[in-house]
């Protein structure tokens, strides 16, 4: 009948300890007649049995990687869930975040998260955002790096340290990225400098098969230095006067400048309307003197008598008072004295 340990304690209420049941199993094997070397082969073959099954199995949390190595060497990934391995420690397993998007800040440490997060500025913080630009000014910089492990065999073997290294590779392409510009050009361009920032960022890291993938890069303070801050706060005020007066004249020449184009055109076209009656006028006036000079040259008294009466039909009518002149009289007498209501209605009926 095989040994139950519940026998030997039935109805005290609470279980033998380990050493009391290896004593118990000691002196019932020896009453059984089994040797002490067997029993403690039979023993460390469980034991061994029992490690290796313990040893052989493993889980990978959702979102993370399995790198397996073999006696040291890279065998293979695997996904999330429950696995077996080589027992005995010939298989060892390390489990990467690769779904986990962490966040690298330069130039500031976060002190507590939450809905209004704080922050602080340490000498060592200053010393990594304070850089000279490509004009000789001094420029804050604070910027954070936002990565994930795309690649876990490359993020744990091709680089010793791959944070630490993303550190220093993040601060040397910025500082490079602040010298090769101005001060202004930093200030009014974050979105053009993020994007170059995380180009070579990026590239740098794939030459370096570092396994990590830069989900954003972004400037978060770009400020001048605590000394020069009230100096540089005048200059930006100028700037923006400045600014309003260059918008101000833009406006009024956006203003003055059509108005006085349209003037100048309907002036020219005016003169054109002008130009264009007088000269047609001009041509009107030759044709007539051209037809009534080919009637004179064909009948001159004639002609020269209707001209003559057409003229004083013309003139006639405007004038206030009229004389008939007698060729033989030595001074000019008024023969007609004429109602001025009937001159004002244009002459004599």
């Amino acid at each position: 009948m095989p040994w139950d340990p519940d026998d030997e304690y039935e109805g005290q209420g609470e279980y033998p300890s380990v050493g009391n049941v290896v004593r118990m199993a000691t002196s019932r094997i020896g009453k059984s007649g089994l040797g002490k070397g067997k029993f403690w082969i039979i023993l460390l073959i469980a034991f061994l049995v029992i490690l290796g099954i313990s040893t052989s199995m493993y889980t990978i949390s959702t979102g993370h990687r399995g790198v397996i190595l073999r006696f040291g060497r890279y065998a293979g990934t695997v996904m999330p869930g429950f696995h077996f391995k080589v027992p005995f420690g010939v298989d060892k397993v390390y489990s990467v975040y690769t779904d986990k998007i962490d966040t690298e800040a330069f130039g500031f440490r976060s002190v507590s998260q939450g809905i209004r997060s704080e922050f602080e500025k340490s000498p060592a913080t200053e010393r990594e955002s304070l850089m000279l630009t490509g004009d000789l000014n001094v420029i804050d910089v604070e910027w954070i790096v936002q990565y994930r492990r795309e690649d876990p065999k490359k993020y744990l073997f091709s680089i010793k340290a791959p944070i630490q290294a993303l550190r220093d590779i993040s601060e040397s392409v910025i500082r490079r990225i602040v010298g090769n510009h101005t001060f202004d050009y930093i200030l009014q361009n974050r979105e053009e400098v993020n994007k170059q920032f995380r180009k070579e960022l990026q590239n740098i890291l794939d030459d370096y098969n570092s396994g990590i993938k830069i989900a954003n890069v972004r400037l978060q303070n770009v400020v001048p230095p605590e000394a020069v801050k009230g100096a540089f706060n005048e200059v930006n005020e100028a700037q923006q006067e400045r600014e309003r007066l260059i918008n101000q004249a833009q406006e009024t020449y956006n203003k003055e400048i059509p108005r006085a184009k349209g003037e100048a055109e309907r002036t020219i076209n005016k003169a054109r309307g002008y130009a264009l009656e007088r000269v047609n006028m001009a041509k009107g006036d030759v044709a007539r003197f051209l037809d009534v000079l080919n009637e004179y040259k064909k009948a001159r008294e004639v002609t020269k008598r209707r001209l003559y009466i057409e003229t004083l039909q013309a003139i006639l009518p405007q004038a206030n008072k009229i004389y008939v002149v007698d060729s033989k009289q030595k001074s000019i007498l008024p023969l007609l004295q004429l109602n001025p209501e009937l001159m004002k209605e244009g002459g004599l009926k």
